[in-house]
This record gives C-alpha cells, sequence and structure tokens, in this order.
C-alpha cells in the first residue's frame, strides 16, 4: 500500500444524513496508508451518520467549513447519502470549501449523490465523471459528461477528480484515491 504519512485529507459533511459506509470506508484506506483524516462540519458538533435511511453513529468534528482551508489538506472527499450534499450545497462556506480546492489543484474525491456540492460549486464544466445514476441529468446539465463505471478518474483541468457510482463500488474507490494521493 502507498505511504501517505504527512498527508492530510478533508471529509467534508453536513451535520446530518452522511453515508455512513461512505464517510468510513475511504476514512480508513486514508488512514491505514498513514495519511491523517479530518472531518469537517458545516457547524460545531457531531455528524449523524446514516446506513440509508436509518440513523447510525454520530462522528466528531474535527473543523468547521469556514475555519479551514484547501491550503490545510492535501486532498478533499466528499461522501454521499441523499441528505449530505442537499445539506451541503445550501451551505455557502461548504461551496466555498470545495471550490477552494478545486482552485488549488488538489485532489477531490467524491461518491454517490456527491456531485451535487460540486454542481453548485460550479466545477464540473468539461469534466466527466460518475455518481449515482439519478443524478446523470443534473450533471449533464452541469455541462460534466457522465458514464456509469465503478470508479472514474479525470484529470481535466488541474486537479484529480475521483467519482464513484455507490457503496458497492467503494474498494475500487478507495484504492484509486490512495494511488492518486501518492502519486
Amino acid at each position: 500500500m502507498t505511504d501517505l504519512q504527512g498527508s492530510k485529507v478533508a471529509f467534508l459533511v453536513a451535520p446530518e444524513g452522511v453515508e455512513q459506509q461512505e464517510l468510513a470506508a475511504p476514512w480508513e484506506v486514508v488512514t491505514q496508508a498513514g495519511a491523517t483524516a479530518r472531518l469537517i462540519l458545516t457547524e460545531p458538533g457531531t455528524a449523524q451518520a446514516f446506513r440509508h435511511l436509518d440513523r447510525s453513529d454520530t462522528f466528531p468534528v474535527d473543523a468547521v467549513a469556514g475555519e479551514v482551508s484547501a491550503g490545510d489538506f492535501d486532498a478533499l472527499v466528499l461522501p454521499g447519502g441523499v441528505a449530505n450534499p442537499d445539506l451541503l450545497r445550501v451551505n455557502s462556506e461548504a461551496v466555498d470549501f470545495v471550490r477552494s480546492f478545486f482552485a488549488a489543484g488538489k485532489p477531490v474525491a467524491v461518491i454517490c449523490h456527491g456531485p451535487w456540492t460540486l454542481i453548485e460549486a460550479g466545477v464540473l464544466s468539461g469534466r466527466t465523471l460518475t455518481s449515482w445514476p439519478s443524478l446523470r441529468t443534473d450533471l449533464l446539465n452541469a455541462g460534466a459528461a457522465w458514464v456509469d463505471q465503478e470508479v472514474h478518474v479525470c484529470t481535466q483541468g488541474p486537479n484529480v477528480l475521483i467519482s464513484s457510482r455507490k457503496p458497492d463500488d467503494l474498494p475500487a474507490f478507495g484504492k484509486t484515491l490512495i494511488e492518486h494521493l501518492g502519486s
């Protein structure tokens, strides 16, 4: 496995609605590779995760979106769940935080419904990505190309954009995330 000792990865979530396995699995992969994972929320407190529509674990927040920047991290992960990105995309500090990673040319990884936040940030024009299938039209309307793949890596523009469709894709998503963080 690639050694990511010294790397810092931000996981941006809303206070409620992140899909637990889409947060926990990539978190475990990056920390096992030696990176420091930090949970960034839109407000102080804890993040309530879900397993589909059922409440699951809560996670303590490391920082608030308006108090950190892309300069503090080496990469950004946007987990899905339906409510999580829907809440993030209406929070200006979260959207600005996402936009700053694209401006800095840093890797961004997104899964499931997570691209909704990228649409709001206005960073998808000319890019290709995958997502949960119901986001296809939203992504096309945002100027992106959509593909139905387990994981897709888009290198158009100054940064790498890694995307996956659903929890079943998490092993490939994690492997690809580590490969691109370590290069």
